[in-house]
């Protein structure tokens, strides 16, 4: 699999933001099908960093309900990467958002 296609988006939430500052990780949306190794390449030739660790967590399928109807709709699973850089590396795409 080629970089772009392992990396789907990052994930910006109030705990991701919290790792970012306190532990310099990373969380990004990988495809289904990604393995650590996989990602951690992807990380460091997309970005140019250097990757310590990948942390990785399939996300199980979920049931939302679209309006006060009955009308259900399944999320699909997915898989979370999260990614420790060395201490002097950060990714721009984070910075300053």
């Amino acid at each position: 699999m080629h970089a772009y296609e392992v990396l789907k988006r990052p994930i910006v939430t109030e705990k991701s933001d919290r790792l970012q500052d306190e532990a310099n990780q990373y969380v990004f949306e990988v495809d289904r099908r990604a393995n650590k190794v996989m990602v951690a390449a992807a990380i460091e030739e997309r970005f140019g960093v250097k990757v310590l660790d990948v942390r990785i967590i399939n996300m199980p399928a979920k049931t939302r309900r679209r309006s006060r109807k009955a009308t259900s709709v399944r999320v699909s699973p997915w898989k979370k990467a999260i990614v420790t850089l060395a201490p002097e590396d950060s990714i721009q795409l984070f910075e300053g958002v």
